[in-house]
């Protein structure tokens, strides 16, 4: 169970929430990618969450693992690993299947049943979500809701801000978008460019490739770059940085992952769990005030 750590007030120099897609075969499943070599990509993810847990350890880290609920089922002890480290357990879809392609049963069952599966690992009922892919839907906003989810991190709205999640957006051809109304839902954004699987992986896809395979000390240093700016023009920012196991845990980028964490540390950022920062939102903390 994660033990909460009080946000009674933002930190000046900023915080940090780094979370972890824990995927496992599930990410390649949903691409209909199943032959053993794009599972056994998949498979990684398990060799490398001790390394990250252990990496974390050793700097008392606080960190937000979102889990498929196929992972869980399919690893459990690594997932118990999560656990037992004190980390947060966030929900990932149960297969991580593509939201916009769902009917509103599929998806309520599959919310469903991973939010049954978060609860036995862990003892409480998760609070947070990610989008597989980050794609959110109306429907998706409104089963969140339902399932008394407090915040979600699939939006990009926002680089710094944690904000509230609108429900019934509609954008028509013929005129401006038309806002919803504002949820009780807490955004903590995100970023494909505080992600790491766009840097770092390679993909063949049948029409496309991915290229990823950049040096990590390239991707670190974009991400450094946000902190410095942050500390510097936002008051008690919120930075979001999205790792998946199976690209960081492999030996080069854990190395440039220790340097990154020890450069922000360096910068006086104080780094949480996700939830933590969400229910300080609820309970009326300010964070991401540029001044």
């Amino acid at each position: 169970m994660v033990v909460a750590r009080s946000v009674d007030e933002a930190n000046p120099p900023g915080h940090v929430c780094l979370s972890f897609d824990f995927d496992g075969p599930s990410l390649w499943m949903m691409r209909r990618m199943t032959t053993a070599a794009p599972i056994s990509r998949g498979e990684f993810g398990a060799v490398a969450v001790p390394r990250l847990l252990r990496l974390l350890g050793e700097r008392s880290i606080p960190a937000t693992f979102f889990v498929p609920g196929h992972t869980i089922e399919t690893y459990p002890d690594v997932c118990r690993m999560i656990v037992d480290a004190g980390c947060e357990v966030g929900l990932h879809g149960y297969a991580h299947e593509m939201n916009a392609l769902q009917s509103v049963d599929e998806e309520r069952a599959a919310m469903g049943r991973s939010v049954e599966l978060v609860d036995q690992l862990t003892g409480v009922r998760p609070v947070g979500y990610r989008a597989p892919a980050g794609d959110l839907t109306n429907q998706t906003i409104e089963l969140l809701i339902e399932f008394g989810l407090v915040y979600d991190s699939s939006l990009m709205g926002h680089d710094v801000a944690p904000y509230r999640v609108r429900v019934g957006d509609a954008f028509p051809d013929d005129g401006p978008a038309e806002w919803g109304s504002e949820s009780e839902l807490i955004e903590l954004p995100w970023s494909w460019t505080n992600d790491d699987y766009p840097y770092l992986e390679f993909v063949a896809f049948r029409r496309m490739i991915m290229p990823g395979l950049a040096r990590p000390e390239d991707m670190f240093a974009n991400w450094f770059g946000d902190l410095e700016w942050m500390v510097r023009d936002v008051r008690g920012g919120v930075a979001t940085f999205v790792f998946h196991p199976q690209v960081i845990g492999r030996g080069h980028r854990l190395l440039a992952l220790e340097r990154f964490l020890d450069d922000a540390a360096s910068l006086g950022l104080r780094f949480d769990a996700m939830a933590d920062v969400a229910l300080a939102v609820q309970a009326g903390v300010e964070f991401g005030i540029e001044t």
